[in-house]
């Protein structure tokens, strides 16, 4: 990966159960977490490629934080593949190997009915879009709900008086 500009965060999951409940990280209640470093401007990252997650999913978000420049890119497992380019939003340059970028998911991969895609948080979240193309294409299951996260009256809500 080579940065061309200066990220807050700097993320990588290997996708293996859902939270929908959630967005951003918490939308990928079990995932991998390699170690990625936000500073430095160039790195490898070798994944593993026995039990691979059903998908990978980078997210460096930039310093300042600003929406339209939140660089993602989905990748998946394809032993012999490669593939070279910039994340959703350029900034990020990554070089796979053995692996094979995930395009073709945004809003528009939310079902119709899904109980959270009216709230903005979730609907723009990219976490939680990619996560609900994952969960149709690659069959990634939800996970159990936690006691953190289960409530009778919905998802948890912060309450400001």
């Amino acid at each position: 990966m080579e940065a061309r500009s200066s990220y807050r965060i700097m993320c990588l999951a290997g996708i293996r159960q859902l939270d929908l409940t959630q967005h951003c990280l918490k939308t990928f209640a079990d995932c991998d977490k390699p170690r990625i470093d936000r500073r430095k401007q160039h790195q490898t990252l070798w994944l593993p490629a026995t039990n691979p997650p059903a998908a990978w999913y980078v997210y460096p978000l930039p310093f300042s934080w600003d929406w339209p420049r939140n660089a993602h890119l989905a990748f998946e497992h394809a032993p012999g593949e490669t593939w070279e380019g910039d994340t959703m939003v350029p900034g990020i340059e990554v070089r796979l190997a053995n692996a094979r970028p995930i395009f073709g998911w945004g809003e528009h991969s939310i079902p119709a009915d899904a109980p959270l895609r009216r709230a903005r948080l979730h609907r723009t979240c990219r976490n939680w879009q990619f996560a609900w193309w994952v969960r149709a294409n690659r069959a990634v299951p939800e996970a159990e709900p936690s006691a953190a996260t289960a409530h009778p009256e919905g998802p948890e809500q912060l309450l400001l008086r």
